[in-house]
């Protein structure tokens, strides 16, 4: 059988793809190395760029150079809609995988897509015009056209497979759902962790990732920590640069503000994982996710985990981390005094975590894929 995984349009660091093309890169790596171990009976094709090359050219898969920019955006474009098609055919594929969740206008092939989530059907309802208007109704058509019509939907949760069903009838028939890999993550040597006692968390600028709603719910908790006459922890906060535009309204004051430390896009891995290992817990307050990959690593660095409840978090977080409203701030920040107060509750915590990132080894994960794409049903 021959398997063409488009890879092409990923670019580390460009747009909003950084975990598609994570998981695209490993899934690459752990498809060839198996294609390897069983003896290389199934031929794996690669279609990619210069920027990728490093990552997904591996041993047990041929990976193709597409010459052209995929930064272009008519390039990306024209390569999503009608561009890829005639490499598939010259390559013969007897099924085309297209990570990005976006099939071709026109293909008369078998093929695969992986959808992540449906956020832009959510922005479109809860944050009407923050996303340009025609660009998200063109994201949301594509989306709704490669669910209907892809012989296999590929999804990450049971979250994403309803949403998907939601919104495209009939396809939870052909759609499975996969649960993300967990990549090793090394746990940093002491002196590489911040010695003050404080609490980490993951969040974007983008309103579903709830910056504001952090912002706020560290309010209440410091203030009710100064209540009851315990020091509060200080913030550290991954994914914005400052409070700017978060902040108002929140009920942070000076003094607080000078407790909480936003520290951006942290594109170093080891240096975003001594932040997070260091923490007395993890806070992940996000309002939707397909998947949420933050408090699983944050488990795998055997720190504990404050969960928001909402979306596909419940089920990837299970009973290994505290699941919180969100939007309930004075409640969440209950639950934050109480971790941080007991440490008996975060060490079973801690052992529950370790527990819970087994289900989400990428063993498993490369099992059930190889059995996705290369049965003949």
């Amino acid at each position: 059988m021959i398997l063409v995984i488009d890879a092409f349009k990923l670019v580390k660091g460009a747009g909003k793809s950084i975990g598609i093309y994570n998981l695209t890169r490993s899934l690459v790596e752990y498809l060839s190395a198996e294609n390897v171990r069983r003896g290389c009976p199934e031929t794996i094709i690669v279609l990619g760029n210069s920027y990728n090359r490093a990552d997904m050219e591996r041993n047990g898969s041929k990976f193709v150079l597409i010459d052209r920019d995929p930064l272009n955006r008519k390039t990306f474009t024209w390569w999503e809609l009608v561009g890829v098609t005639g490499v598939l055919r010259r390559y013969h594929a007897d099924l085309a995988l297209f990570p990005r969740g976006y099939r071709p206008l026109v293909y008369r092939g078998k093929d695969a897509v992986i959808i992540h989530d449906l956020i832009p059907f959510w922005y479109d309802e809860q944050f009407p015009g923050y996303l340009p208007k025609v660009e998200n109704a063109y994201i949301m058509n594509r989306l709704k056209a490669s669910a209907r019509h892809a012989d296999k939907v590929i999804t990450i949760s049971d979250y994403s497979r309803r949403e998907i069903e939601k919104r495209v009838p009939g396809s939870a028939e052909h759609t499975i759902v996969i649960y993300n890999g967990l990549n090793d993550v090394n746990p940093p040597a002491p002196e590489e962790r911040k010695n003050a006692p404080y609490m980490a968390a993951v969040t974007s600028k983008m309103p579903h990732k709830n910056a504001a709603g952090i912002l706020r719910t560290y309010a209440v908790y410091y203030k009710e920590c100064l209540r009851r006459q315990i020091r509060p922890l200080e913030l550290e906060i991954i994914g914005i640069g400052s409070t700017d535009g978060f902040g108002e309204g929140s009920g942070l004051t000076a003094e607080m503000r000078r407790s909480v430390h936003c520290r951006g896009y942290i594109g170093d891995d080891a240096k975003m994982h001594a932040l997070i290992a260091g923490a007395c817990f993890f806070l992940f307050l996000s309002l939707s996710e397909g998947f949420g990959f933050p408090p699983l690593e944050a488990m795998q660095l055997g720190v504990p985990v404050i969960s928001s409840d909402r979306t596909s978090l419940p089920e990837v977080v299970g009973d290994a981390g505290i699941l919180t409203d969100p939007e309930d701030y004075t409640g969440t920040a209950q639950q934050m005094i109480a971790l941080q107060q007991d440490s008996v509750l975060r060490q079973s915590y801690v052992e529950k975590g370790f527990a819970n990132i087994r289900r989400f080894s990428w063993d498993s994960r490369t099992q059930e894929y190889w059995n996705a794409l290369f049965s003949q049903d």
